[in-house]
């Protein structure tokens, strides 16, 4: 399974990365044969206790659909689909199976999809993709090509799950971040950053490794927690922020406004910003840790458990200029 994979993806580098796709296809192979992670053998053969595909798919739901009810038996899906667990990102159904994941992602495309530019025929990065959700969303309105990229393997074989079913979709995942991606690609019409920004110790290299990959006027999406304020507001938490070690910087969204104008953007714009709530993320039978709920003060959930703003979440649309 993991050759076909390998293969596959070499094959479509090029048409997507040109010369910098050898590149791409080498340092995911080390990553899976060189060095691969110890929970690989057991997710691999969740992913080949699978059903057979190809299945019919439907990536145009809120609920990315995988076969027909009844068409495979219940409990053999179930067991397999546990063996990938947690599932954060979905959410999905495999032959009449939901897997209720941790985060409502369905919500956040709701929110984006309708400040997009025509995805139809466009080639399209998501960086920080996570189990792939948002890709196949955007495969399944129309983009031409799509890579996801995220360094999280168990996400890639959760990708590889739904790959099964719809091989001839032109979505394709390498496990990398994106200051591995080859500088200076210009090969994308839209480049897509959720959840990612926050993440980076240095969040203008990571706009300007985002603004690389776009050609000349391509559209960035960027969705990033952000605190209420002026053009001068940012935050950096001095420890931990809603439970997560790895949080830089929160910026007012007027504040991001100037780090998007300084990078090399243009025609930047809030598209939505609300406050996320625990029924958008919350834990599940099919993500049984901690979550949303737990990482808020109990007795004011206005404020993280540390005392900051409880998460808020705005996504920019922004061209390069």
């Amino acid at each position: 399974m993991l050759d076909t994979y390998l293969n596959e993806l070499d094959a479509a580098l090029p048409s997507l990365l040109g010369e910098g796709g050898a590149q791409v296809a080498a340092l995911t192979r080390h990553r899976l044969l060189d060095k691969p992670h110890g929970d690989l053998p057991r997710w691999h053969d969740a992913v080949t206790a699978l059903p057979p595909g190809p299945a019919p798919c439907r990536l145009d739901r809120d609920r990315v659909t995988i076969g027909e009810p009844g068409a495979v038996d219940p409990e053999a899906l179930d067991a397999a689909l546990r063996g990938l667990m947690p599932w954060r990102k979905g959410p999905f159904e495999f032959f009449g199976t939901h897997i209720d994941t941790e985060w409502r992602s369905d919500w956040k495309w709701q929110r984006v999809a309708p400040h997009l530019s025509d995805l139809r025929g466009r080639r399209v990065l998501d960086v920080g993709c996570g189990s792939g959700y948002h890709g196949w969303r955007m495969a399944g309105a129309g983009a031409a090509q799509v890579l996801g990229i995220d360094p999280t393997v168990l996400f890639l074989m959760q990708y590889l799950a739904v790959k099964r079913f719809t091989p001839e979709t032109p979505f394709w995942f390498a496990p990398l971040r994106m200051e591995e991606l080859p500088a200076g690609l210009a090969a994308f019409d839209t480049v897509f950053s959720m959840g990612v920004l926050y993440h980076r110790r240095s969040p203008l290299d990571h706009l300007l490794e985002l603004r690389d990959a776009l050609r000349p006027g391509g559209e960035l999406v960027l969705e990033t927690l952000v605190v209420e304020g002026d053009e001068r507001a940012v935050l950096m938490p001095e420890g931990r922020y809603a439970a997560m070690r790895n949080v830089f910087f929160l910026p007012s969204t007027e504040h991001l406004a100037v780090w998007l104008r300084r990078c090399g953007f243009d025609r930047v714009r809030c598209v939505d910003e609300c406050v996320t709530t625990v029924e958008e993320q919350r834990g599940t039978d099919w993500m049984r840790f901690q979550s949303l709920p737990d990482f808020l003060d109990p007795d004011d959930p206005t404020r993280s458990r540390e005392g900051y703003p409880a998460p808020r979440r705005a996504v920019m649309i922004a061209r390069k200029a």
